[in-house]
């Protein structure tokens, strides 16, 4: 669907595949009345969660395919009955059998093992001592073993997770390409502040019922994005404009998130207090690049800066 330079130079170039689909769903209008709008769904796989999980599983496999090695040399040094026996040996070892000390027993993740039962005929020990005869036949004995035979599995399409993007637009408007690299190009607006939330970790439960109370979150959210985007675009624009840079994560940086502008001001008291029935005030931590920030998003210096005696002086007469 599309394909872009990789960020490196020995990175190889980033791929999105995916397809849409069109669904009718029930809209209500203002007037009460409900009717049917096509919507168009946009899947593609996940690209910042593919990558971490790609690693993550090529690990996994290698692992597990070692304790399979294990496992495989294990069932085939065992010699069962014929029947019964072996049937229940290979729900055992296929996960269907009972867990050890009460655990539920958990089949194998990355590889998918194939049992078959298999007839060896051994050397039989012969009831009586002395030298056999050249006529007599040596005495065997038939024994039943498992083979198994490992099978290692691809990693699903859906484990990396799925970014589904949903539009009223049509396909001969615009089509499935145009709609994610729109979608991928947006900078300065809200949708980039759900990143976050595509870790399983990062959005914690919450129980809610009505669907009231949810929609009043989902907007709670969005206008908290909204604040991130208003407060994070003038101040990457103005240090662009001016050639600047605010100290971030990973050293200086000319595009800092909202996050990191808060965690500047961390550091900034603002304490102010009376003496003598004269207001005072002190400021502590306030450096050049916290005054950067001010103008950028229109913030008074006079907020962060100490009275002079002349105004203490005037204000002497104000009541605490």
């Amino acid at each position: 669907m599309l394909e872009q330079p990789g960020r490196t130079r020995r990175e190889p170039p980033r791929q999105w595949r995916g397809q849409s689909v069109v669904r009718h769903v029930a809209v209500e209008e203002s007037d009460g009345q409900v009717g049917l709008e096509a919507l168009r769904l946009l899947g593609v796989p996940s690209s910042q969660v593919a990558r971490p999980a790609a690693t993550a599983d090529t690990a996994a496999h290698a692992k597990e395919a070692a304790r399979v090695t294990e496992h495989r040399q294990r069932v085939e040094a065992r010699w069962l009955a014929w029947g019964a026996d072996a049937a229940a040996a290979v729900a055992e070892d296929d996960g269907r059998g009972h867990g050890r000390r009460g655990r539920t027993p958990r089949p194998w993740r990355y590889h998918a093992l194939h049992y078959r039962v298999e007839a060896v005929s051994v050397p039989k020990k012969r009831p009586r001592r002395g030298r056999p005869s050249k006529a007599e036949a040596p005495p065997v004995e038939c024994r039943s073993r498992l083979v198994v035979h490992p099978e290692a599995l691809g990693p699903s399409q859906d484990a990396p997770g799925w970014t589904v993007l949903a539009t009223t637009v049509p396909p001969a408007v615009g089509a499935d390409t145009e709609m994610l690299q729109a979608y991928q190009e947006q900078k300065t607006t809200v949708e980039p502040g759900f990143r976050w939330s595509k870790h399983p970790a990062a959005l914690s439960p919450v129980g809610l019922e009505k669907p009231e109370r949810m929609a009043a979150l989902a907007m709670l959210t969005v206008v908290g994005f909204l604040v991130y985007a208003v407060l994070q675009r003038p101040v990457r624009r103005y240090l662009r404009e001016h050639n600047q840079h605010l100290p971030g994560t990973k050293g200086l940086t000319a595009v800092p998130t909202a996050a990191v502008v808060f965690a500047l001001f961390a550091s900034v008291m603002r304490v102010q207090y009376d003496v003598d029935q004269r207001p005072s005030r002190q400021v502590h931590g306030l450096q050049t690049y916290h005054r950067m920030v001010c103008d950028a998003v229109g913030i008074d210096h006079a907020w962060y800066q100490e009275p002079t005696m002349q105004q203490n002086s005037s204000r002497r007469t104000t009541p605490p």
